[in-house]
């Protein structure tokens, strides 16, 4: 594969809604960097902070998102709802920010995960999205075919539309990434996980096998709340547990108790690790983490974040097609759980990346 000339500059900027998009964006990045591009990637709060350390030599750029309030108790889409000008507000921002980052950096392509503003007249863009349809709560299901049309209409203003999931069979996310009506110009690039490869990698390490792997993600006060909860049931077992809290702006270990050890964060090289001598891994059904789990052939228990319209989908989804187990968090019972999910028995999906090599190649051929 030929490598673009003069080594174009593109600038990658993930949503920073937790650090689930951030992870998906690493093996976007490695074929980048393998294609010969010069990488500015553009991110704030903890996705920042795991990409620093995912790349220490390339170049950073702090770009602030718009900071979203997760509602505690009270129902998800009508807190977003409320938060709508705010979203609205923060595309404007976006997009005025990024014409000043690309006369700065001189940026030749522009690559946007889940950001709706980052759209460019000067340089070529991509979107990169699961969702091409969102799911919203039935009370607002009239609203849908609106929301729909709203998305489409931000998604034309890009160069190209690409999807992480494979094309075939309604792939990993369903109705999310398949829905009857599609734009002209979206590409399915197949799953993408910095686990890429795993199953194929025999690493000497002195983790020995354990239980229960627990990793936590997503936005406060969500993730907090599951932590407390999982504690809460796992202090009165004698079940051998790893918690990964994903805090990125950490690095702290602790013996919580004799059975339970905790991490704030862990680098993804060591977090394959203790992901494959896990028996179980039980997290959020956010979907990098399912394309994280599918990449390393475990079974998990899916806990989706209340309210989260997606997530319930995709956890709904996969225990439908006896996949993988999920329990709602509120009525969560940890060894119930675990004894369910002995009948879900997980799956396999590897990705040779062909397409998304392919999809950089034709489209450095339209930078400026």
């Amino acid at each position: 594969m030929e490598s673009p000339e003069k080594n174009k500059s593109v600038l990658v900027c993930p949503l920073d809604w937790g650090i689930g998009h951030a992870t998906r964006c690493v093996p976007v990045i490695r074929h980048f960097l393998d294609q010969g591009f010069r990488v500015v990637i553009a991110s704030d709060r903890r996705p920042l902070a795991f990409l620093r350390r995912e790349f220490p030599d390339l170049e950073f750029v702090r770009f602030p998102g718009t900071h979203v309030i997760y509602p505690q108790r009270s129902i998800m889409a009508m807190k977003m709802l409320i938060q709508g000008p705010k979203l609205f507000g923060g595309i404007r921002k976006e997009h005025k920010l990024l014409r000043k980052i690309i006369d700065e950096q001189e940026i030749d392509l522009v690559f946007s995960d889940n950001r709706y503003g980052l759209w460019s007249a000067d340089v070529p863009s991509i979107f990169m999205t699961h969702q091409l349809q969102i799911k919203v709560p039935r009370y607002l299901n009239l609203f849908s075919p609106l929301l729909q049309r709203f998305i489409y209409a931000i998604i034309r203003k890009y160069h190209e539309c690409w999807i992480p999931d494979f094309e075939s069979h309604k792939g990993l996310a369903g109705e999310l990434s398949h829905p009857a009506r599609i734009p002209d110009h979206v590409y399915y690039i197949g799953t993408l996980s910095r686990f890429s490869g795993a199953m194929n990698k025999h690493v000497s390490t002195e983790i020995h096998p354990f239980e229960v792997l627990v990793l936590l993600s997503g936005p406060e006060p969500q993730r907090t709340i599951l932590e407390e909860t999982l504690l809460g049931q796992l202090q009165h077992t004698d079940i051998q547990t790893v918690i990964v809290r994903g805090i990125t702006e950490r690095q702290e270990e602790r013996q919580f108790s004799e059975h339970i050890r905790i991490f704030s964060h862990l680098e993804s090289d060591s977090l394959q690790e203790y992901i494959r001598h896990a028996l179980v891994v039980i997290c959020r059904s956010g979907y990098s983490s399912i394309m994280d789990i599918t990449a390393m052939g475990k079974r998990a228990i899916f806990i989706p974040t209340p309210g989260q319209t997606e997530q319930e989908y995709l956890a709904s989804y996969l225990m439908a097609k006896k996949i993988y187990f999920s329990m709602a968090q509120k009525d969560f019972d940890l060894i119930y759980a675990l004894e369910m999910s002995k009948n879900y028995p997980g799956m396999v999906l590897e990705n040779d990346y062909q397409e998304l090599r392919e999809r950089i190649a034709l489209i450095a051929h339209h930078c400026t």
